[in-house]
């Protein structure tokens, strides 16, 4: 493509939505990724499309991009999590490098922030087109759902009628709003697994039973707005009365399948080919940046470029080039790559830049800065005999001579690989003042104790395992860093979280608000006990609160890094973009990642970064009528792929 208006580097939750966008509005996109396509092989499309296999697509090799990063600089601490990994020097934290970045290995999960977050930013910033109000419609843009009532229908009419009938005794503003946040014709397919897969076994039943039981304590109204929501964390309602309680986990399939930006890249390219175009295996080593405006971006093609790619030769063959864009280059390439490729391009610290030898283009401060994360910690527990509901099941894509009966079903778009494994969640406050809930627990059939090499395969090969993950949002530790190894493009960024009281959350609240949900789940295990379960993590030798607080401490873990190019005002010195996603300091270059929140959002990220990203086009697309383009530069001179 010849002088393409945009040129996008990254094509995850970020950058493909965005791509893709901009190509339907009229411009000439330039989609740039340092991936492959998972899909090229059968076993990759199986490892993608099938949502039970999302963990196994974490550790593929074909996609799979490995970090290493460190919850504490006190090596003393570190060495206490049974996840540290002496060879990687740290914590295995699992990225993607491929189409669709890390949406081709995600858990599916699409719960949409709450209204305080997008407040947030617009009276951080004064842009009040960051409202809940404005950025909820871009969810119902991109959404076409499947789970919640579609407009039109009967079960719609009736709980409109309903809901109509209590917004005008409580004067709620929104008494005509039917479809309450969803939207039905957008590019991204939700759906919610099937709860009645669970009355297969009557332990998981009783299970159900009970956290139902959890939800009615807390008194009839409560309830009743619940049961009129439909459990549904992304019903528009919950802006209003923040219920706790039982959720349905929403998750981007459509027909039992994943989908995401992948899709909607390939129909985008499919429908306008002279619009976009998808450059693979193509590794940006940095932004061209000419008297502080961006011009351009330095490349090298070829296959596993990348340090965290395990495929990765100390050798490797490329071609390197160049490409210019008419209009701007948006870095989208997540809350690691984005500062990098900032750093390496003279966009950073001052004195780190010039500790690597990088000339100094503009000295922003806040350039990986403010690295966040939430902290997830989970209760094991081991059963007397195999849940019914997995029975011959394998996890796995099949081979030759195997039967596994739960993948014909899926392939009829029904049963357990339909779903994450994830069926049920809680939504609770870790303390009643919290103007939201800030704890989402949710179970899972089988042994999950975060992130590390094999993680995969012990979470599915132990049949009589159930795990209660407790989900801590709204962390306040803003103290984490993603700092230059050295100027090697290829290297991964050091990765330093500062977690709990190495960070900046001083009052400890974090620590307590986790430790309450562990109490929470504890509580509900042994209302359980009937049925002969034991914890086996952290075990029952773990009792005091002291002991819990040390096994959060030393084993929790996270996978929603983000914030380490954030959006802030002028007079803030670490702000490093503007509300319309504009790098200080440099001319036509923007970020459109999970880089830009100044704080995390909600409970889940994707969803967010979804929608900042068809906010981004919308934002772009009206600079561009007062932009002038820049002139041709020539041509990129490395071949397309896709």
């Amino acid at each position: 493509m010849e002088n393409p208006d945009y040129i996008i580097v990254g094509s995850g939750a970020g950058g493909g939505p965005l791509a893709a966008g901009l190509a339907r509005r009229g411009f000439k996109v330039l989609l740039l990724d340092a991936g492959g396509d998972v899909c090229d092989t059968d076993t990759g499309r199986l490892m993608y499309e099938v949502p039970i296999f999302s963990g196994l697509c974490s550790e593929f090799d074909e996609c799979s991009w490995d970090y290493f990063v460190h919850h504490y600089d006190n090596q003393a601490q570190a060495l206490r999590d049974s996840k540290y990994d002496e060879k990687g020097g740290g914590v295995w934290y699992p990225r993607t490098g491929a189409l669709g970045g890390c949406t081709v290995h995600n858990a599916l999960i699409t719960v949409t922030p709450q209204a305080l977050d997008w407040d947030f930013i617009a009276k951080l910033t004064g842009d009040w087109s960051w409202r809940a109000k404005n950025m909820n419609r871009y969810f119902a843009r991109l959404e076409r759902c499947r789970y919640a009532s579609r407009p039109g229908s009967l079960a719609y009419i009736v709980k409109g009628l309903l809901w109509s009938i209590l917004a005008l005794i409580r004067r709620q503003p929104d008494w005509n709003d039917w479809s309450h946040g969803h939207g039905f014709k957008g590019w991204l397919g939700t759906g919610e697994a099937n709860p009645t897969l669970l009355l297969r076994d009557s332990v998981l039943t009783k299970l159900v039973l009970l956290i139902v039981t959890v939800v009615t304590q807390r008194g009839v109204g409560s309830l009743f707005d619940r049961a009129i929501t439909g459990l549904d964390p992304n019903d528009s309602r919950n802006d209003e009365c923040s219920p706790e309680g039982l959720a349905l986990t929403p998750l981007s399939t459509a027909g039992g399948r994943r989908n995401g930006p992948r899709e909607y890249l390939l129909e985008t390219q499919k429908l306008h080919p002279d619009r976009l175009e998808i450059r693979l295996n193509t590794l940006v080593t940095k932004v061209i940046i000419e008297d502080g405006v961006a011009v351009g971006v330095e490349t090298r093609q070829g296959r596993s470029l990348y340090q965290a790619d395990p495929r990765f030769k100390s050798d490797p063959q490329y071609v390197s080039g160049t490409a210019f864009a008419a209009r701007e280059v948006i870095l989208a390439a997540g809350a690691f790559n984005t500062p990098q490729i900032l750093k390496l391009s003279g966009v950073g610290p001052a004195e780190e830049l010039k500790q690597h030898g990088i000339a100094v283009v503009a000295d922003r401060p806040g350039v990986g800065e403010n690295l966040q994360d939430r902290y997830e910690i989970s209760v094991v527990s081991r059963f007397p005999k195999p849940f019914v509901l997995l029975d011959g099941a394998t996890f796995k894509p099949p081979v030759p001579g195997e039967h596994d009966p739960y993948f014909e079903m899926w392939k009829q778009g029904k049963g357990l690989y339909t779903s994450n494994g994830a069926l049920l969640g809680v939504m609770k406050r870790s303390s009643p003042e919290l103007p939201e809930p800030d704890l989402y627990i949710f179970g899972v059939p089988g042994d999950f104790r975060g992130y590390r090499r094999g993680y995969a395969q012990d979470l599915d090969r132990f049949h009589d395992v159930f795990t209660w993950v407790v989900l801590k949002a709204y962390t306040n530790n803003q103290a984490g860093r993603v700092l230059l190894r050295g100027a090697d493009p290829t290297q991964t960024p050091s990765v330093h979280f500062h977690s709990f009281g190495e960070g900046s959350d001083e009052e400890g609240d974090d620590l307590e608000a986790a430790l309450r949900g562990l109490e929470f789940v504890r509580q509900m295990n042994k209302r359980l006990r009937m049925d002969g379960g034991a914890e086996v993590y952290p075990g029952q030798d773990v009792r005091s609160d002291q002991q819990l607080r040390d096994y959060i401490r030393d084993q929790a873990w996270g996978h929603h890094a983000s914030c380490t190019a954030k959006i802030g005002p002028s007079s803030d010195p670490m702000a490093v973009l503007d509300s319309r996603f504009r790098v200080r300091g440099v001319e036509r270059l923007r970020v459109v990642d999970a880089s830009v929140f100044p704080r995390i959002p909600g409970y889940f990220i994707v969803s967010a970064i979804y929608m900042i990203s068809e906010k981004a086009v919308d934002v772009i697309a009206e600079d561009a009528k007062t932009q002038a383009p820049l002139a041709a530069r020539g041509a990129p001179a490395a071949p397309a792929y896709v």
